[in-house]
């Protein structure tokens, strides 16, 4: 029994839309609602969210190309300004009328664009049915003009069309909604795809050459590796179709039959180690990773653009790990008599603490405040420092750094003001 049914459509089209987008019935059920029938006012502005490679902008694509919905796709990266989107959208609703013709259509403001939308949609083919208008990566529209994202949510209102905007996007609706307030959208969350709807997926793509149980106990062991460290459908598309050659191996030398998995596994287990160096990295290409597969080699000989290269640190940020191992290893007390060229005569005493005559690398790093760090930073400096935001912002990305290799020891932040320790391992670890 099919999970789609909608009377305004046939049962072949809803059977080959469920056919397109698997694991997605639910979210897919909910549009189909709030769409209505073509010619049905729907909701004016529907916010849709979630994950990265959750599904939202190929289910959007595929249930209006299916269902032949007039519609309008921009994505908001591509383009950036009001005047390039608004623009577009026009462009692109020229395209969806058969009488007019498409040409370059200047529109300056959204005064301007309501104006030339009642135009473009005044033909017949736009005029009996819901328009809808998709904007992926709708986040961008917070760094527009601060009307641009209310008169979106509004557009059916001002224009009195059969008009719905649809907004794509990664983030929820509470870093969207403006201060002043405005027209709240219908949102639809769209979650994660589960190890069971990425193995059912996945298998569908089984080259017709081999078996569909074949392919499916492949992608189940892909799953078993990387499903802990990587759970976006795309990069395990990629890795399915770039490691699916090895696995064939045994059974294309006749080595293993298709049901041989112990062997299957063996052969395959040692290059879904090396893929696990480089997910998400592409530091090689496909061809390249082929031929080390080819030839056996480590991912490390070829070298690529980021983990196996030298990376050079911005300047001021050397200069700070060493302020800040210095700060870490030694006493503020000591401050004067390393820092300061003119520190006038200092006493000796032998009145040292116990713990002070044991070396400090065996009891370990000393947390130290913001100001002792920037004062130790000023003194080894050649040149005059500003405290400037690109000195704090690198302050903060070290400081980022130094929190998450302290994950699992909260026993070294100090209370609600956090002082920082580095020790020489975390500076091997970040100029490595």
């Amino acid at each position: 029994m099919p999970n789609l049914e909608h009377p305004a459509y046939p049962a072949a089209t809803l059977l080959q839309l469920e056919s397109l987008v698997p694991c997605r019935e639910s979210q897919v059920s909910m549009l189909l609602s709030i769409f209505g029938e073509r010619q049905q006012f729907s909701f004016p502005s529907i916010f849709i969210y979630g994950h990265t490679s959750s599904g939202k902008t190929y289910v959007m694509k595929t249930l209006l190309n299916t269902l032949k919905l007039p519609h309008v796709f921009v994505n908001c990266v591509e383009y950036f300004t009001s005047r390039l989107l608004l623009e577009e959208i026009l462009m692109q609703l020229q395209s969806c009328s058969e009488t007019q013709q498409t040409s370059h259509v200047p529109c300056d403001n959204f005064s301007d664009f309501v104006r030339l939308f009642k135009q473009a949609v005044a033909s017949r083919e736009l005029q009996d049915q819901t328009v809808y208008i998709v904007l992926d990566r709708a986040e961008q529209l917070r760094e527009m003009e601060a009307n641009i994202l209310p008169a979106f949510l509004r557009l059916q209102e001002l224009t009195d069309r059969n008009v719905t905007v649809i907004l794509l996007t990664e983030i929820v609706w509470e870093l969207f909604r403006p201060i002043t307030g405005c027209f709240e959208p219908l949102t639809l969350y769209f979650p994660d795809y589960s190890i069971a709807h990425l193995q059912k997926i996945l298998s569908q793509n089984h080259p017709p050459e081999y078996s569909a149980d074949f392919y499916a106990a492949y992608i189940n062991i892909l799953l078993g590796v990387f499903y802990m460290v990587c759970r976006d459908l795309k990069e395990l598309q990629h890795l399915a179709v770039l490691n699916f050659s090895k696995y064939c191996e045994p059974v294309v030398r006749g080595e293993a039959n298709e049901r041989d998995t112990h062997k299957l596994w063996k052969n395959i287990e040692p290059h879904l180690k090396k893929a696990m160096q480089t997910v998400y990295l592409r530091e090689i290409s496909s061809s390249q990773w082929e031929r080390l597969q080819h030839d056996n080699g480590e991912p490390g000989q070829l070298k690529g653009i980021s983990a196996h290269t030298h990376v050079e640190l911005p300047y001021y940020s050397k200069f700070l790990l060493i302020a800040a191992y210095l700060a870490s290893y030694n006493p503020a007390r000591t401050d004067k008599r390393f820092f300061l060229k003119h520190h006038g005569k200092i006493r000796k005493t032998n009145s040292m603490k116990k713990h002070e005559k044991t070396s400090s690398h065996l009891i370990g790093p000393k947390p130290f405040p913001l100001d002792r760090l920037l004062a130790i930073l000023y003194s080894i400096v050649d040149n005059r420092v500003a405290p400037t935001a690109n000195i704090f912002s690198q302050i903060t990305s070290l400081v980022t750094l130094q929190l998450l290799s302290m994950v699992g020891h909260n026993d070294q932040l100090d209370g609600p003001r956090y002082k920082c320790t580095v020790s020489l391992d975390f500076i091997r670890a970040v100029a490595r």
